[in-house]
């Protein structure tokens, strides 16, 4: 009877795991990542009940307490220890105490290539309870000249390479800014920090200078053209970095790994979720100037790496590489970021061997993630029933002609089926708040939808159209507004069209992105209408987008238009453009390609169009 019983049991064990495999074959994934999160907001919630606010840098100083010897930092063969970074950050506060009248809570912008240093002086601020602000290190002169005047700060710090961008505006800089540099010989008006340095004291700075009194005070801001206009200063508070800084334990990254970081550390991917990982795990992390990818896996090899950062352009600069003998003699086994199409996902899988690819979706000011734990190819996350229990997101149907979401006739917007692209929104609330950015509130207000479903309501507009599947799987679509992506940057159309237009014989500029086979994103493309009377100057277009703008953000097709075609609200067209492409076969108007060798813009004939679509012209 007993076995008899036993061995029923065990039948319906058994046929209960089948329907489960059948019918919710990602329930136990699901479960126990679930777990993770609540793990994560419980944690945080203690704290704040405790009256225990920790953040980022106070969990960085408890590591460097525990194990004061480990590797933290790697860079060009050189190790920092966790004590080592401790000590040089805390001289870093000192000598900002000792030399200037920086107080807490005062804003202290950044201007550095990936570099140990960098993570000095922005643990040395933060020591002094300054929020610092992250300058992108790829702009100059007026890009560059709006990112410091909106963030307001006391003072800038630049890198000893990046020193030459700051003297070209330094007549231009509002008054009250100190300017600091990491760097032995400065010109007038700079302050050798680095003199500084020399002799201030490692004594550690009391807490008290830089104790958070509340978790959503600004930590951080971060530079992000978001889907409108010139960059702006998104506000990370300390709970963001804290959420940000929890995302590689989240997808199982330990102590024990080597983390490989080659993305810009002035982006929030790799200043919070690597180096924030890196201290949350207590792990150490091998971080590079500027990502190589020839140096690549013989970097990953010399250093033993086991996890390391991408954006989808990494994995397609990797399969692009001469094969080698030994490629899948390495120690990754996690590679986590975003981008990465699913084309280059499997040819990346089947050439370089097991590499589970975490991939992930997240705006830098958002109020939403989403995190691909399964390992579904192409997908950017996944939701379920419990999830949006946490996260209150929605897709709603949008109008690609007029650039707006639809609403019906009562003004409410409409979800979208699933397989259809719909416009990504997250409820804004008490448990999701959007902190928005620093200075004039209309960027902030821009960024939110309000009455979608019922008065009252508001959402966050991430600008990015997504794909929710029949298994609750989501994929990235394409974004809306005024940016593209490319090379992993957003570009901000209104920037560059506000550059070329610049010229005084431009009527006109309306930049907008492209696709090409093969590439990640959308590259720039401006079509120009020319002043009456005037002629068209190649070379000063040419001269002028590389004068005032970052290379990947410089337009590489021109397109001349006798007229521009606007909506009934005035603002230029952009999808019948969009449509059009490059493509000389389709359009008649005349057509120009970015030639760096000649310097100037050259006639985009059927041969050169032919090349770039069969990608031997490099991009």
């Amino acid at each position: 009877m007993l076995l008899s019983w036993i061995s029923g049991l065990g039948a319906g064990m058994a046929l209960l795991h089948l329907l489960q495999k059948l019918l919710f074959p990602y329930f136990w994934k699901d479960f126990w990542f679930l777990l993770k999160v609540i793990r994560c907001g419980i944690r945080i919630e203690l704290y704040r009940r405790k009256g225990e606010l920790v953040t980022v840098l106070d969990k960085f100083l408890s590591q460097a307490q525990k194990q004061p010897r480990k590797p933290f930092i790697v860079y060009e063969g050189d190790i920092y220890t966790y004590e080592d970074v401790d000590r040089r950050s805390s001289r870093v506060a000192r000598a900002f105490l000792n030399h200037s009248a920086l107080e807490k809570g005062d804003t202290v912008a950044l201007l550095m290539s990936n570099e140990p240093d960098f993570v000095h002086v922005w643990f040395g601020l933060a020591k002094l309870g300054c929020v610092v602000a992250f300058l992108n290190s790829n702009i100059r002169s007026t890009s560059l000249l709006h990112c410091i005047r909106s963030c307001e700060p006391r003072a800038l710090v630049v890198g000893a390479d990046l020193l030459e961008a700051v003297e070209e505006i330094l007549p231009s800089l509002p008054e009250g800014i100190s300017v600091w540099a990491v760097k032995d010989s400065v010109p007038r008006g700079v302050i050798s920090l680095k003199e500084k340095l020399s002799t201030a004291s490692d004594k550690p700075v009391p807490r008290s200078h830089h104790a958070a009194w509340n978790l959503k005070t600004p930590s951080l801001y971060i530079f992000t053209s978001g889907t409108t206009g010139l960059p702006k200063a998104a506000v990370i508070t300390q709970l963001q970095a804290l959420k940000g800084a929890a995302g590689l334990w989240a997808f199982g990254c330990t102590s024990d790994d080597i983390i490989y970081i080659t993305l810009p550390l002035y982006h929030s991917s790799g200043a919070i979720l690597g180096i924030g990982g890196c201290i949350e795990l207590g792990a150490t992390c091998v971080l590079k100037k500027k990502f190589s990818a020839s140096q690549f896996w013989n970097d990953c090899k010399k250093y033993n790496v086991t996890v390391f950062q991408y954006i989808g352009e990494i994995c397609r600069y990797l399969c692009k590489q001469p094969k080698r003998e030994g490629e899948r003699d390495h120690q990754v086994r996690l590679a986590v970021g975003n981008g990465v199409r699913s084309d280059v996902w499997r040819e990346f899988l089947d050439r370089f061997g097991n590499v589970k690819m975490c991939e992930l979706y997240g705006a830098t000011e958002g109020n939403i993630c989403f995190m691909n734990h399964t390992g579904k190819i192409g997908a950017v996350g996944r939701t379920n029933f419990f999830y949006k229990l946490f996260f209150t997101f929605d897709l709603i149907k949008y109008d690609f002609q007029k650039d707006e979401p639809i609403r019906n006739e009562q003004g409410w917007c409409s979800h979208v089926k699933k397989g259809e692209p719909g416009l990504l929104i997250s409820r804004v609330n008490e448990k999701n708040p959007f902190f928005g950015y620093v200075g004039n509130k209309k960027h902030t207000e821009k960024k939110l939808l309000r009455d979608v479903f019922k008065k009252g309501d508001v959402y966050f507009n991430t600008g990015d159209l997504m794909v929710q599947d029949h298994e609750n799987f989501l994929y990235f679509y394409d974004r809306i507004g005024d940016t593209f992506r490319w090379k992993g940057e957003n570009i901000a159309t209104t920037e560059v069209a506000d550059i070329i237009g610049m010229l005084d014989f431009i009527q006109e500029s309306n930049v907008y992105g492209v696709a090409v086979p093969d590439c990640e994103g959308k590259i720039g493309m401006a079509s120009i209408t020319l002043k009456p009377n005037k002629s068209l100057d190649l070379e000063k277009v040419y001269e002028q987008v590389v004068t005032f703008l970052p290379a990947y953000a410089c337009p590489r097709f021109l397109r001349i238009q006798g007229k521009m075609e606007t909506t009934g609200t005035f603002k230029l067209k952009k999808f019948q453009l969009v449509q059009e492409g490059f493509s000389p076969l389709k359009i008649s108007d005349p057509l120009y390609f970015m030639d760096n060798l000649k310097k100037t813009y050259v006639p985009l004939t059927k041969e050169l169009y032919d090349q770039i679509m069969l990608g031997e012209i490099k991009l």
